[in-house]
């Protein structure tokens, strides 16, 4: 309901821009650019009173084009950008027509996810059961240390939704599960 709101809210900007334009001066691009809660898009929503060519470009930090595309004769369009992919950082979005440029910049953050780590220690010997639940697609690493805080294992695997595994950890007293995503959250489990 909110994304529908900001979009309505968007539209309704864009429109009171072209308003205020008088009848002897050409229409201002109009340009906005909405994140899709919870995932790696972003809309791009354009108006213009005058349909022409449009570029849209993406550019990186480093002033790079990551994407283009050219439209002809549009006097507006909503388009969805997916960023998956794409390393995080600061982008810029510029639409080019016939009455000039327009850019917005946008941060592309991971999107958070909720996690719950649980590990179990199972009644047959040296055995350990790692289950993870989550909303969302994400990184986890697994890290296992001896009683000394030696590194014994690592492991990392991509997972989307809910994930289970078991460890077989054998001829050590004690044992150390650390476990983290690519959020940066982190749990560590002493057995």
């Amino acid at each position: 309901m909110k994304t529908k709101s900001l979009y309505v809210a968007a539209l309704m900007t864009l429109a009171a821009a072209f308003t205020a334009v008088g009848k002897d001066e050409p229409a201002a691009l109009g340009l906005a650019v909405v994140p899709v809660k919870g995932s790696e898009v972003f809309r791009v929503i354009y108006k213009s009173e005058n349909p022409s060519k449009v570029k849209l470009s993406v550019y990186n930090a480093a002033s790079e084009v990551v994407f283009t595309e050219t439209m002809a004769s549009v006097g507006g369009f909503i388009r969805p950008l997916n960023f998956s992919g794409l390393a995080f950082g600061e982008y810029t979005i510029e639409l080019t027509d016939a009455l000039g440029k327009k850019s917005e910049k946008v941060s592309y953050q991971p999107t958070k996810s909720t996690t719950n780590v649980h590990v179990a220690k199972l009644a047959q010997a040296d055995k350990f059961l790692l289950s993870v639940t989550n909303g969302g697609k994400e990184t986890i690493t697994v890290k296992i240390f001896d009683e000394a805080n030696n590194l014994v294992h690592v492991s990392s695997k991509e997972v989307t939704g809910d994930y289970a595994q078991l460890f077989s950890v054998k001829e050590l007293a004690g044992v150390t599960f650390e476990i983290s995503n690519n959020a940066g959250e982190l749990k560590t489990v002493r057995f």
